[in-house]
């Protein structure tokens, strides 16, 4: 698989793009008033402890607090094992860990305590962001954990010879009270490699535990390096064939940052001269407004809707056009095949995360369920992010998890309509004709109107005029009532304002809600 970094640095927004095969697999954008936080760390001051909830909130001088729950404590981490790298969009926390029991919180937290935490989710919505008191630092070939004392491999190395070697090298590098683990960028370095990573991990921490120790919380003692470094430090490996960039100064950092730590990578660095926007001359700005699109078509002919909802993402699979050739279960079972391939590229584009539901198209087969969700999860191991894909249900649901640092690109680019309230639909004219009538007969029950001005949403207006103006005649001759309509368009589609003829404003008293407005 070829894969290939092209990075867009403009002053308000850089947007990185990584390509597999020519195709765009991940977008990652971060604008220069809203930088990332995952993998920052702060000194924090507990502001409250829910024995109910096993959690505290933390004040790290944020907008909002930070939520810490107990099996994220100091205390929980026992052991480490043999781990997947870490995240590699950056920031830490991806590692599995062996953990004891999870203590009570009140034990080790009380209102007013200053604590050291490291922020692995960013705030989401009304959420505050999650963080942990067992701190890692990444470097470019170990990721530098202290208080664990434990040496591990990237389960991504798979030679077992070679995870011995580097096991080795790390364990003699290790310094006292602290756990290295070797990441997957360190397959076929040396002593030398290591050692100068682990020399900068250890002067970074010496350097953070200092601060935390002078500084009054709420406080910032480390900041994760910005988001074209650290995928840098993450992704650029020997996989990667080119990294083209569109600035400057970005170019010349990454190549001194390659020079020190791979310089065998610095040829594969061009800074794009091109008059067309890079993303234009890839192809991938046309990608990328595909993936705010609801609906997902397989080359097949099927397609899948993507739907989000407050507590989860539902992914729907249909046949669409394609008819097959054989039978109807063999044409169900290419389509869902095609879908287990198509859905992790979709999760991994759109940043999608938390609890996923799958519906595939029902098949009575039991050797084709579990070839989908093979499929399925044969995919989802290009994902660097954690995920969990179950069996298919009876149902022909699979339930499955996706680790979330941050909200979905479809939630950073947009906001929800402000007509439909992120509804996603809005009333018909039938229904604001039937809202019209009721608020008509409100009218008249009071008795003492005969005239009313009614103003409605232009559409609206017209479609009443046009296409029910017999029936709105009908309407005033019942209910006694000469209606003045208007059309205002800054009301919005299900909204009706109703006034009397001395002007006043009884659409509170006559007009009722509509579900949407």
């Amino acid at each position: 698989m070829k894969q290939k970094i092209i990075i867009n640095a403009d002053s308000y927004e850089t947007r990185i793009a990584i390509l597999e095969d020519d195709e765009l697999a991940e977008l990652f954008v971060e604008r220069a008033d809203n930088r990332r936080h995952v993998g920052d760390i702060y000194k924090g001051r507990v502001n409250a402890v829910l024995p109910g909830m096993q959690a505290a909130f933390v004040d790290l001088g944020l907008p909002k607090t930070g939520f810490l729950h107990a099996s994220d404590l100091s205390e929980t981490l026992k052991d480490v094992d043999d781990v997947d790298d870490l995240d590699e969009n950056g920031g830490s926390g991806g590692h599995r860990r062996k953990r004891a029991p999870v203590p009570k919180i009140e034990d080790h937290l009380k209102k007013g305590q200053e604590i050291l935490v490291q922020i692995t989710k960013e705030s989401i919505g009304t959420k505050g962001p999650r963080v942990t008191q067992q701190v890692s630092l990444p470097g470019r070939f170990c990721v530098l954990m202290p208080g664990v004392d434990h040496v591990g491999v990237s389960r991504r190395i798979d030679d077992r010879t070679e995870r011995q070697r580097i096991k080795a090298i790390i364990a003699d590098l290790k310094p006292k009270d602290v756990g290295l683990i070797a990441r997957t960028a360190g397959e076929g370095k040396g002593d030398p490699d290591f050692a100068a990573d682990v020399k900068h991990l250890v002067k970074l921490w010496q350097k953070v535990d200092r601060k935390s120790a002078t500084v009054r919380a709420p406080a910032l003692v480390h900041r994760e390096l910005e988001m074209t470094a650290s995928l840098i430090r993450d992704i650029f490996t020997g996989d990667v064939e080119q990294l083209v960039i569109d600035d400057n100064e970005s170019f010349t950092e990454i190549q001194t940052y390659l020079k020190s730590v791979s310089p065998e990578l610095r040829e594969r660095v061009e800074l794009y001269k091109g008059n067309e926007p890079i993303f234009d001359a890839f192809g991938i700005e046309s990608q990328i407004e595909k993936t705010f699109e609801r609906k997902v078509w397989l080359k097949k002919g099927g397609y899948i809707c993507i739907d989000h909802a407050e507590a989860l993402v539902a992914i729907d699979v249909n046949t669409g056009r394609f008819t097959g050739k054989k039978n109807q279960e063999e044409t169900i079972f290419r389509t869902n095949m095609e879908a287990a391939k198509e859905i992790p590229r979709q999760l991994r584009l759109r940043d999608i995360g938390g609890i996923i539901v799958i519906d595939f198209i029902d098949m009575e087969s039991e050797s084709n369920k579990r070839a989908v969700i093979d499929e399925l999860r044969q995919e989802l191991r290009f994902d660097r992010a954690r995920t969990k894909a179950f069996a298919v249900s009876d149902l022909g649901l699979v339930e499955m998890t996706r680790q979330r640092e941050r909200s979905s690109l479809l939630h950073y680019y947009t906001e929800d309509c402000p007509t439909c309230g992120g509804l996603g639909k809005v009333p018909s004219p039938e229904t604001m004709l039937v809202k019209l009538e009721r608020a008509m007969r409100r009218v008249s029950s009071m008795g003492d109107e005969r005239r009313i001005t009614v103003k409605v949403a232009p559409d609206i207006a017209l479609f009443f005029v046009e296409q029910e103006g017999r029936r709105f005649a009908e309407l005033e001759k019942r209910f006694h009532l000469q209606v003045d309509l208007k059309d205002d368009p800054q009301l919005k589609r299900g909204e009706m304002r109703v006034f009397t003829e001395k002007k006043l404003d009884i659409s509170k008293q006559v007009v009722g809600a509509v579900p949407g407005t």
